[in-house]
């Protein structure tokens, strides 16, 4: 169905504009959903809807709601107007404010509010479902298996050092708490006051440092711009912490390599996923191979 017309067949679906003229336009950065800009009589909303096949990437749209909800609570998330059961539309706050990039939010400053908004969301209501990237792995090899998804050369050979490093982020972990697990750059959007969070279809509880760990590696941080995210987020640059940060920041590029890979073979969204998987990978590897490896693993686990 070309996306226009199920564009048009979800907004019937709403009581919020129902019976009010309504012009859509679609936005621009989804990559397992559709994402809509809704005006009606002077109002502004974002309407959300599932991609295909989605819950072979292990989204789970009831865990999304319920998630998406309590994020709003804490002020961090959209706040969502309406919800069609059955059709798994949801309508959200319009949030005015640039939306982030990897370049806009490279100092001190942004990773000084990052940090802000993280601790709001990990202070807030607890998540319907946990999330562990370890265990979305091995889900997610599943699947490859299952439907014959083409993955990079030697991916399986990695994976004792991924136990490894399972083990290593093991032995201080934080507690787990709400967490968003997706976040790339886009999906942060400045309203002015705080940096809003946007997008919770990965989210879950889960230790902090990956969320640190994961915008790290989104935003494409250097390591001192990643110790000064540790120091804004602890209040010091935990030398441990901030090991299991580049861990997690790693492990995000190891998951979302087989995302991608599976994406390249399911998704009708007009984009390059094998390319984006490839990228992944080969900066995975990168970092596999590297000394750096070894020292942040020591250092997790000291």
């Amino acid at each position: 169905m070309p996306r226009s017309v199920r564009a048009d067949e979800a907004a019937a679906r709403v009581a919020l504009w129902k019976g009010q003229p309504v012009k859509i336009s679609p936005l621009s950065g989804g990559l397992t959903n559709e994402n809509y800009l809704v005006e009606a009589e002077g109002k502004r909303y974002v309407m959300r809807l599932p991609g295909q096949s989605t819950e072979l990437l292990s989204i789970d749209r009831e865990n999304e709601v319920h998630n998406t909800k309590a994020a709003a609570s804490t002020g961090i998330g959209p706040q969502v107007l309406e919800h069609v059961p059955g059709a798994d539309v949801m309508v959200l706050e319009f949030i005015a404010g640039p939306t982030m990039t990897a370049k806009t939010l490279q100092s001190p400053r942004m990773t000084a509010r990052m940090a802000q908004s993280f601790h709001r969301l990990h202070a807030g209501p607890r998540f319907l479902h946990d999330f562990d990237m370890f265990r979305l792995i091995e889900y997610y090899l599943r699947i490859v298996e299952e439907h014959d998804v083409r993955i990079p050369d030697g991916y399986r050979d990695w994976l004792p050092m991924v136990a490894d490093i399972e083990r290593a982020v093991a032995v201080a972990a934080l507690v787990s708490a709400p967490c968003h697990n997706d976040l790339l750059s886009e999906n942060f959007i400045d309203d002015g006051v705080s940096l809003r969070i946007v997008d919770y279809e990965l989210s879950g509880n889960n230790d902090p440092c990956f969320d640190l760990g994961n915008t790290a590696q989104e935003a494409e941080f250097d390591q001192e711009l990643r110790a000064a995210l540790c120091e804004a987020y602890f209040g010091s640059r935990d030398r441990r912490q901030l090991a299991r940060m580049n861990l997690f920041a790693l492990m995000s590029d190891v998951g979302w390599t087989l995302w991608g890979a599976i994406q390249a073979g399911i998704s009708a969204v007009d984009f390059d996923f094998r390319g984006y998987y490839l990228g992944r990978w080969e900066r995975a590897l990168e970092v596999l191979r590297s000394d750096r490896l070894r020292r942040w693993m020591s250092e997790a686990s000291d």
